[in-house]
């Protein structure tokens, strides 16, 4: 009887485990997802207020900028992709 409750809180202890990192999977995902919006968000601003002053696309050092935040949060998504 000892040895089947040792079995049941271990069971529910690896299940809490479980369910604690996909919590955490969960909020890195829409974390990103809100990074990513906030990056759009920022181009589409930026592009309004250039298109209004008669300036066409980003200067190069601000591109440049951009794409390596893309490119460190595609290496997230992987890393996350990875857990699973």
């Amino acid at each position: 009887m000892n040895n089947n409750k040792k079995n049941s809180e271990q069971s529910s202890d690896s299940q809490d485990i479980q369910i604690a990192r996909l919590a955490f999977i969960g909020a890195s995902v829409v974390t990103l997802g809100d990074l990513i919006s906030t990056l759009a968000a920022g181009l589409a601003l930026d592009a309004l207020e250039k298109s209004k002053n008669g300036d066409s696309g980003p200067p190069p050092t601000q591109s440049k900028d951009m794409q390596k935040q893309l490119d460190y949060l595609i290496n997230e998504l992987r890393q996350i992709k990875k857990m699973m």
